[in-house]
């Protein structure tokens, strides 16, 4: 069975802007160079940048909880040390190398929210470690990286009569050419993009998150109840390991060993 990639993306800050990319150089036991390396940690969130550990997103600033953040424009510039925030008409670029410049995005934010000042959250990196979602399940499991079949979306969109976009899942890897849903039958194979190989480790439960437009900023569809009207579960899409690393690009096929 084979598929095609046809977008690349990575999440630079925990529940912000995807960010388009035209290759990627994975290496083995590592996710997607600078994916969700940066997190808004709610105040009191227990986050100790010297002694990273994982904590549930419930810990962050995130869709899940603030669906405000999908009319928020993003853009993480990492030659610079820069991240551009731009709300209804304002922007402003900060440099997140710098504690100063982390509280001022952090301000920005909060404005944006409407959220009260002492909400103030914190921006924090601690490299290599990731503020992925699942980065509570396993070490392993914080640098996988995330799939979804393109052919999957539209087969749930025809099934509700909605048009769902693939942005709402936040995936790492577009691909398509696959029968819609069968990827979800990948658990514990590989897969082969390029010269990367990888193994399918986890289904992708989805949350509130996805209910999110991400264009308007609006709770408009209940994807997860939506997923478990129609198929019986809230799985759409795959987290895969990389098993060897490798340059991935859209265009290439994608392959089930």
């Amino acid at each position: 069975m084979t598929g095609e990639i046809r977008r690349l993306f990575h999440y630079p800050i925990k529940g912000l802007n995807a960010q388009p990319l035209d290759h990627v150089a994975l290496a083995k036991g590592e996710g997607f160079p600078l994916d969700r390396a940066f997190g808004f940690a709610r105040p009191n969130s227990g986050f100790d940048p010297d002694n990273p550990r994982p904590l549930p997103k419930t810990r962050f600033v995130v869709l899940a909880r603030d669906a405000g953040l999908a009319t928020l424009r993003t853009r993480y510039d990492q030659a610079l040390g820069t991240l551009t925030l731009k709300s209804a008409g304002k922007d402003a670029s900060f440099d997140v190398e710098a504690l100063d410049g982390r509280a001022a995005a952090a301000a920005f934010l909060v404005e944006h929210l409407g959220l009260e000042p002492d909400m103030l959250p914190t921006l924090y990196s601690a490299a290599p470690h990731k503020f992925t979602d699942v980065s509570v399940v396993s070490p392993e499991m914080m640098n996988a990286v995330s799939l979804i079949n393109l052919d999957s979306v539209a087969h749930f969109g025809e099934a509700i009569g909605a048009d769902v976009a693939a942005a709402r899942f936040r995936a790492n890897i577009l691909f398509s050419g696959v029968p819609p849903m069968a990827e979800l039958e990948w658990v514990g194979r590989e897969i082969t993009i390029g010269a990367a190989r990888f193994k399918i480790v986890r289904r992708t439960k989805r949350c509130p998150a996805t209910q999110v437009n991400l264009e308007t900023g609006m709770r408009d569809l209940d994807v997860p109840k939506l997923l478990r009207d129609q198929f019986g579960h809230s799985d759409m899409g795959v987290y895969a390991e990389v098993l060897q690393g490798g340059r991935i690009a859209p265009g290439d096929v994608l392959r089930l060993v």
